[in-house]
């Protein structure tokens, strides 16, 4: 059985990740000593590693895509980090294959797209 899973991303500088993912990602630190920084959100968690000499994430194009999480309430989650202007890659909107998503960039270059599993009864309005 898999259980929680833990995604590790190499950051420049922990004194600009962890901000980031703590103060506009609502993100609980757990652990920070040694160049890491262990962070969660409800299952959502990472491991930041201090890596000040690996390829920004930025230079990777689509390899900085690294993480799809499955959410309750896309739109709220929207709101939240559109008030804390974070900057999103794409804008929220209800897709084809049944989820309303959208993607934020972190400070660093990461991407994370977010998504919440529409069904039939729910309004789908955001594509109109």
């Amino acid at each position: 059985m898999l259980t929680q899973p833990r995604f590790v991303l190499a950051v420049p500088g922990l004194k600009v990740s962890v901000p980031f993912y703590r103060d506009k990602l609502g993100m609980d630190v757990e652990f920070e000593e040694g160049g890491w920084c262990f962070l969660s959100r409800d299952n959502f968690s990472l491991m930041l590693g201090e890596c000040p000499d690996a390829i920004a994430p930025k230079a990777l194009g689509d390899h900085s895509y690294f993480a799809y999480i499955t959410v309750t309430d896309a739109t709220a989650l929207f709101e939240e980090f559109n008030s804390k202007l974070v900057e999103m890659m794409k804008p929220l909107t209800d897709e084809p294959w049944g989820m309303r998503e959208f993607g934020i960039v972190s400070v660093d270059g990461h991407r994370i797209m977010f998504g919440e599993e529409l069904d039939s009864n729910q309004d789908v309005s955001l594509n109109s």
